[in-house]
């Protein structure tokens, strides 16, 4: 009877000290960090003719404020929408497109420029209709854009690259109609 006793105390002990935990080392934390650049998107070049060099000039210089949004670039954003502000001034344009862009021009807050794009864009879409030679642009469409309220913007391409959500939401949109 000892020795089973012996034995039975023995693999108890045995049992109890094998459990233990051991400390473990501390792992090292494992960061990943992005080196890599931004990746920049570009706007389609246009395929259209336009029957005023004026109104050529503000759309393409549209296409550069709207690719600097796409990018979520606020500095070049203020800088593209500068140029775009003096275009327009030799047009004359509405009031309410030269707001908007002056506001634009005028912030190198990213959220004060994109809630001031649609309605630069409303006047250019404006002032496009009967300009066009030959060609088609887009007008496009976000549902999501300023708390699910939708906002529109005019394309060269129907290729969507969102300037409301730059990259966040690069392809949150559809083609609503063609400005032909």
């Amino acid at each position: 009877m000892k020795k089973i006793s012996f034995i039975f105390f023995a693999f108890a002990a045995f049992a109890i000290t094998s459990c233990k935990e051991t400390p473990k080392q501390a792992e090292p934390e494992v960061v990943t960090v992005d080196n890599a650049e931004p990746k920049t998107y570009e706007i389609a070049k246009v395929e259209a003719e336009f029957n005023d060099p004026k109104v050529e000039a503000i759309f393409n210089q549209y296409l550069q404020v709207e690719a600097a949004l796409v990018n979520t670039d606020a500095t070049k954003t203020a800088a593209e929408a500068s140029k775009l502000e003096l275009l327009l001034k030799e047009k004359n344009a509405d009031e309410t497109i030269q707001n908007a862009i002056a506001a634009m021009a005028g912030s190198e807050d990213i959220k004060i420029q994109r809630e001031n794009f649609e309605p630069l864009s409303m006047g250019i879409e404006k002032m496009l209709q009967g300009a066009l030679v030959s060609g088609t642009l887009y007008k496009q469409y976000c549902p999501m854009a300023f708390n699910n309220k939708g906002a529109y913007w005019i394309s060269s391409s129907k290729d969507i690259l969102n300037p409301y959500f730059g990259d966040k939401m690069l392809k949150c949109g559809r083609v609503d109609s063609e400005v032909k």
